[in-house]
């Protein structure tokens, strides 16, 4: 303890000596932008807005994911046309019950998400790996 209260003094010094080192060296004012260093900026190429816009995007994608090692099951998918997006998800919980989530969005109705539980008839133990040893 007596080790720690001294050096907790010693480290307030030190602080203080700083503080009052950058003080001196500023003269009280703030360092002036002119004495940082200049730092290179990348420059930047415009981008026309234009080419980007898609005005009807549309996109699928899904999912899944079933390993017998870890006990990870879990899916997802959804689809996209123009301002429209559905989609459903679901994944098992640590209840061991599996969380289906199914969605919906659009510019007249917002999101909104329905949300089911169901039990899961047979959950398949984690596997126990053996830890490998390291020889040099």
């Amino acid at each position: 303890m007596l080790y720690h209260r001294r050096f907790s003094v010693s480290f307030q010094k030190i602080i203080i000596l700083l503080a009052i080192e950058m003080f001196a060296t500023c003269r009280g004012a703030a360092v002036p932008v002119a004495a940082l260093p200049a730092v290179p900026l990348a420059k930047l190429t415009p981008v026309d807005p234009g080419l980007n816009y898609d005005p009807h995007p549309q996109y699928t994608y899904a999912y899944d994911v079933q390993d017998s090692l870890t006990g990870d099951s879990k899916t997802q998918q959804e689809s996209r046309d123009g301002d429209v997006v559905s989609g459903s998800y679901s994944f098992i919980e640590a209840d061991g019950t599996r969380r289906i989530v199914e969605y919906t969005a659009d510019p007249v109705n917002g999101f909104n998400a329905v949300v089911h539980r169901e039990p899961v008839a047979f959950i398949k133990p984690v596997v126990k790996v053996a830890p490998v040893a390291f020889h040099p």
